[in-house]
C-alpha cells in the first residue's frame, strides 16, 4: 500500500520578523498553508495577526524574512498587485460612486480584462455569494451583510490562490455573523481556495477552521486543529483565551505520562498533561477546567476518578440558557455552569469534576 506525499504548501513563511518603532510585532514567525485549507490566525489585539496578513498580501514589507513563498514562488520582492492573493477587509472599502457590479469588476478592470469578460465573471462571483440580482444596485442601497458579500465577491473574482480575510464579520450583528460563518465555510469548500482568516473570536475560529494558529506578543503560542486547541491548550494563556473559565497556578507534584498531580494551596489535584514543555517536580504549572465540567453538590461523591473541593456559594448570573454559579473553594473562586437550573443545588457544599476534565499545562 502506497501513501500520497504530503501536499506542497501554497503559502510558506519562515522566520518573519517585523518591528514598528522598536516594538516587535512579529518575532520569528513561521507558518504554512496547503491548497484548500481554511487556516485561522487567532489572537488578541496587538498579537501580530494583522501584521502577518499584511506581509502575506504585500501591503507590508517585513523587517526580515528567510522564506516568503506563494504557490512555490518567492514573493519577497513582489509588489502586492502582482501577488495572486486578495484581501477582504472589515470595513469592506467599497466605492460608493460605483454600482455593485462595477465594484466587483474593478480589480479585473485594473488588470485590463475585456469588458464582456469582466461583466460575466463579476456576475458569477455575485452568484456565488447569493447576490445574483444586485449587479446594478448602488452600494448605499445595501445592508451590512450584503456589503460584506459584495466585498467577498470582489476579492473572489480574480480567482486568487489565497483569499485573505481580515476580521470580515466584525461589523455584523450576532445573527448575521453566525449566518455568514456558515456561508463562508460552504463557499470555501465549493471553491477549494485556501482561506487565511484573521479573528480575535475563538468561537469563529473553532466553527470554521481546519487549523488554528494562536498568536501572542508576535509569536505563535499554539497551532493545531480546533479540537486540539480547545481540548488541549498548551499554556495558561491558551486555556484562558479558548474559554477555560477556571485557571490557576500550582506546583507540580508528579508527572507520569499524561497523568499529572498538582499542589494548589494545600489541595492535591490530578489531571491530564497538555503542555508543550514537560516540567520537573516542584515547577510552577497551570491547572484549568471549564465551567461546564464542574458539578455542585451538597455531599462529596466517593469516587477515585474525580477531584473534590469543599465550597460555599458566592453568587450567580442568569444567562438565559444556563446559570453561571460562582463558589469560593478556599483555593480560588470557581465558576460552574448549570444547564438545568431547576435541579440546581441551592446551597452547595462541594464542587467536583473528573480528573480527565482537568487540564495541567505550562504556566
Amino acid at each position: 500500500m502506497t501513501t500520497s506525499p504530503p501536499a506542497a504548501p501554497i503559502l510558506e513563511i519562515i522566520d518573519a520578523v517585523h518591528v514598528y518603532d522598536k516594538v516587535v510585532a512579529l518575532d520569528g514567525v513561521s507558518i504554512t498553508a496547503v491548497q484548500g485549507e481554511f487556516l485561522t490566525i487567532l489572537g488578541e489585539s496587538g498579537s501580530g495577526k494583522t501584521t502577518l496578513l499584511r506581509i502575506i498580501s504585500g501591503l507590508e514589507t517585513p523587517y526580515s524574512v528567510r522564506v516568503l513563498r506563494l504557490g512555490g514562488v518567492d514573493v519577497r520582492d513582489t509588489p502586492a498587485f502582482k501577488r495572486n492573493c486578495t484581501t477582504v477587509f472589515q470595513n469592506y472599502a467599497l466605492f460608493p460612486h460605483m454600482s455593485v457590479g462595477e465594484n466587483v469588476a474593478y480589480g479585473l478592470k485594473v488588470r485590463g480584462t475585456p469588458p464582456g469578460d469582466r461583466q460575466k465573471r463579476a456576475r458569477e462571483a455575485l452568484r456565488l455569494v447569493q447576490l445574483d440580482d444586485m449587479y446594478d444596485r448602488r452600494v448605499h442601497q445595501l445592508s451590512g451583510g450584503q456589503r460584506q458579500r459584495v466585498a467577498l465577491a470582489r476579492a473572489l473574482v480574480p480567482q486568487p490562490d489565497i483569499l485573505l480575510l481580515d476580521e470580515p464579520l466584525g461589523a455584523l450583528d450576532e445573527r448575521l455573523r453566525v449566518d455568514m460563518q456558515v456561508e463562508l465555510m460552504s463557499l470555501q469548500k465549493t471553491l477549494g481556495t485556501t482561506f487565511v482568516y484573521i479573528t480575535h473570536s475563538q468561537e469563529e475560529a473553532l466553527t470554521m477552521s481546519d487549523r488554528i494558529l494562536l498568536m501572542r506578543h508576535g509569536k505563535i503560542e499554539q497551532t493545531g486543529t480546533p479540537t486540539d486547541i480547545f481540548d488541549r491548550p498548551v499554556s495558561a494563556f491558551a486555556a484562558r483565551f479558548m474559554g477555560v473559565d477556571n485557571c490557576f497556578e500550582g506546583d507540580l507534584i508528579s508527572l507520569d505520562g499524561e497523568r499529572a498531580e498538582v499542589l494548589v494551596g494545600e489541595e492535591r489535584l490530578a489531571g491530564r498533561w497538555s503542555g508543550k514543555r514537560k516540567p520537573k517536580a516542584g515547577e510552577r504549572v497551570a491547572i484549568g477546567m471549564r465551567a461546564e465540567w464542574l458539578t455542585l453538590a451538597d455531599a462529596a461523591p466517593e469516587r477515585d476518578d474525580i477531584n473534590v473541593l469543599p465550597c460555599r456559594g458566592d453568587g450567580a448570573i442568569y444567562k438565559g440558557k444556563y446559570l453561571d454559579r460562582t463558589v469560593d473553594t478556599g483555593v480560588a473562586p470557581m465558576k460552574a455552569r448549570i444547564w438545568d437550573v431547576a435541579s440546581a443545588v441551592p446551597d452547595p457544599s462541594f464542587v467536583w469534576w473528573k480528573k480527565d476534565d482537568c487540564i495541567v499545562m505550562n504556566a
